[in-house]
């Protein structure tokens, strides 16, 4: 099916384009989205009509994003998450995680803005690509951990995954004295 984009669509064109789609993707996401229309005669006229307007509300639109993406740009989200001492968690953490998270934060950031390929399943530092506009997009950082004072570690950047040195480590083996066991602790000398 070719449509006329009404709008920057990513990997298939700038606003005006014609272009050809596959027919569910055109029914099932750029017609209901208001991101392009069929290109018939009579839209490709009224197109034109409209593109000082539509190219007018897609420049206002680009500036409220840039506006949000000076402000986003760089942020860290916490999220604390149960997960196994191998840092595996539990469950995931979706676009719709980070979305609650951005917005408790602050910043009103739409789950599908998220580009997340997969979700997320392990503690950690992870960056998250965020498209406010077709021509705006901001990275963030999404910190995954099992408590706040993990988060803090991982933000000084300490592998929280590393075994942690216990202070009731000895040296040298046979300087423990076990009660009652003979031939530990301090040898004497012969």
């Amino acid at each position: 099916m070719e449509v006329i984009l009404l709008e920057r669509v990513s990997k298939l064109g700038q606003m005006g384009e014609t272009v050809k789609v596959k027919d569910g993707y055109a029914r099932n996401f750029l017609l209901p989205n208001n991101k392009a229309l069929r290109a018939t005669k009579a839209n490709k006229e009224r197109f034109e009509k409209e593109r000082v307007q539509l190219e007018a509300r897609n420049l206002e639109l680009k500036k409220e994003a840039e506006a949000v993406a000076a402000k986003l740009d760089g942020q860290t989200f916490t999220l604390i998450r149960q997960a196994g001492e191998t840092g595996q968690l539990y469950g995931s953490v979706t676009a719709r995680d980070l979305a609650e998270t951005s917005t408790a934060g602050g910043f009103t950031v739409a789950r599908s803005q998220f580009v997340l390929n997969t979700p997320i399943k392990t503690i950690g530092l992870h960056k998250v690509l965020v498209h406010l506009h077709p021509e705006v997009e901001v990275t963030i950082t999404a910190n995954i951990a099992r408590s706040p004072e993990e988060a803090e570690r991982q933000i000084r950047g300490e592998d929280v995954l590393a075994p942690q040195d216990d202070e009731d480590t000895f040296e040298n083996p046979e300087d423990i004295e076990i009660p009652g066991v003979p031939g530990t602790g301090e040898q004497p000398e012969v």
